[in-house]
Order: C-alpha cells, then sequence, then structure tokens
C-alpha cells in the first residue's frame, strides 16, 4: 500500500524440538522461508521452573526422551544452534532470526502463573524466580520482552492459565515492553483497548500453526530497528497469515 511500506511480516513466538516444538530450528527455518512471505521471526523455546508440572508428565510419558525446555548448562549450545541457522536463514532467505526464550512459569495454581518471552538476551534466564525479576533481567540483558498469551483464553482450549502478568499490569507495565494481543487464533482484545503496546504472534509448534496470527511492523529490516518499532508500538498492525496470504485487522 502506498505509504504504508516497508512492512514486515513476523512471528515472535516459535518453538522448535529444543523445547516442546515438533520440528528442529532447521526445518522451522525452511518452512517459514520457503512461503517467501516473512520478513523477521524468533526462536523463543521454553525454560522451564525445575518443578514444572506439565514437563514432569511429559517426560514421563516419554520415558525421559524429552526434557522440554532448554537447561542451563545446554542454553549456550541452544544459543550457537538458533545462530548458525539464523545466518542461513538471512542468507538463502533474505530472513531475519532473532534468538530468544520464552521464560515458563507453571503452578497448579493459575493465578500464579506467567510466560514472558525474552528476545535477543545473551545468558540464561531463571524461571524459578519471579515475573517481577524476570522482567528486570531481561531489561538488564537489553533484550525485549513479550508477555504471553496474557489474558484468558477461549473455554475451548484446555490450557493452564497464564493470567499473573494481566491481572498485576498496573504494577508491571513499565517492565513488559510488548503484549500479545493475539496468540495462534485467539484474540485478546482487552490487551489493545488498554492502549499498551501490543503484537500478535503464532506461538509455533507444529506446521498447522504456521497459519495463525501475525505482526507486521513498518521498520527496516534489522534487529534495531524492529526492537525501536514494537517499543514505540506506532506502526505495528495484527495480521492473519492463511494458506499464504494474510490481511490486515
Amino acid at each position: 500500500m502506498p505509504g504504508y511500506e516497508p512492512f514486515l511480516l513476523c512471528d515472535f513466538h516459535v518453538h522448535t524440538q529444543w523445547s516442546d516444538g515438533k520440528l528442529p530450528v532447521s526445518e522451522v527455518i525452511d518452512l517459514y522461508g520457503s512461503t517467501g512471505k516473512f520478513d523477521v521471526i524468533a526462536i523463543t523455546d521454553h525454560i522451564l521452573m525445575k518443578k514444572d508440572v506439565l514437563a514432569r508428565a511429559g517426560r514421563i510419558a516419554t520415558l525421559g526422551r524429552r526434557a522440554f525446555g532448554v537447561r542451563e548448562p545446554d542454553f549456550e549450545h541452544y544459543l550457537a544452534n538458533v545462530r548458525a541457522e539464523a545466518k542461513r536463514a538471512l542468507d538463502q532467505y533474505g530472513m531475519l532470526v532473532i534468538p530468544g526464550a520464552e521464560i515458563t512459569q507453571n503452578r497448579l495454581r493459575g493465578r500464579k502463573n506467567s510466560h514472558i518471552i525474552a528476545l535477543d538476551i545473551q545468558r540464561y534466564i531463571s524461571a524459578d524466580q519471579s515475573a517481577d525479576d524476570i522482567l528486570r533481567e531481561i531489561r538488564r540483558q537489553d533484550g525485549l520482552s513479550i508477555a504471553c498469551h496474557p489474558h484468558h483464553r477461549p473455554t475451548r482450549r484446555i490450557e493452564i492459565s497464564t493470567c499473573y502478568l494481566w491481572d498485576h499490569r498496573e504494577q508491571l507495565a513499565d517492565l513488559v515492553d510488548v503484549w500479545e494481543a493475539a496468540n495462534r487464533d485467539d484474540l485478546f482484545s482487552v490487551t489493545s483497548l488498554k492502549h499498551y503496546p501490543y503484537v500478535a504472534n503464532s506461538d509455533f509448534h507444529k506446521p498447522k500453526h504456521l497459519y495463525s496470527w501475525k505482526t507486521l511492523v513498518r521498520a527496516e529490516k534489522n534487529w534495531p530497528a524492529v526492537r525501536r518499532a514494537l517499543r514505540e508500538n506506532v506502526d505495528i498492525a495484527l495480521t492473519l497469515f492463511r494458506n499464504g496470504s494474510w490481511a490486515a485487522a
């Protein structure tokens, strides 16, 4: 659209086999890149609490073959894998790939749960601390934080509630850079109505999740420019990516 270019098609919430995704990083890169549509994606595998209730059940079900999260001793290897694939993605597809993690707190009492994406961090961040401290550590590392699916999901989806950040938004708004107003097929209209900075992401775990909510960002295709645009949240649009096409919402 004249006057509205260049918009970048982005997805800042993508999981791989490093946590609970179905595909290795290389296949995720090829899936997004082969569409010829995506400009920026972020690999954001889970960092879990030591006593994560869902991961414990998953490890039992897989006889310990999967960890479902990036452990501290493996974090440097994880970043190296993502950065190597990021170089290939830029060379092969012209696609910018940002390393990150989803700092994940799953407890039986949902009101205390939070999932926080940390983009462009350099060091491991433990999930076994308060959400406030996690957000402060992301800020110390000059990363960008995203409050994941912060509001109640529709009742048709049975998942642990992650509403701590939203329920405490008045105290935490200065620490959260961006809020997910849309996640996969869910739209949290309350987030945008509160005039917080927002994005839309796929929460990608398997190929069919490619077709879901995404973000259009008007910025140059480099991380400093994209990060600045997300924080300022002026030239941002939510979009549904469907079967290789999209329409802004």
